[in-house]
């Protein structure tokens, strides 16, 4: 998988969050069903954040770190 900057992840989201098809994108589909919903994703992802750099390790937590972010 090819690194991403920030604003080409961004301009990624936006295309997504507006054409994408809730029915078989992810993010078009928590867009769809509000804040609510996001918020609880965004925190779910940061529990994982929070678990991956208490017991599993430095590349985990990266890995976690970028899907909080995406």
């Amino acid at each position: 998988m090819a690194n991403k900057t920030f604003e080409e992840l961004f301009a990624e989201l936006q295309h997504k969050a507006v054409t994408g098809d809730p029915g078989t994108s992810r993010t078009a589909e928590l867009v769809g069903e509000g804040v609510h919903t996001i918020g609880k994703k965004v925190v779910e992802e940061a529990a994982e954040v929070w678990m991956a750099a208490e017991y599993e390790g430095a590349e985990r937590t990266a890995e976690e770190i970028s899907q909080l972010l995406y």
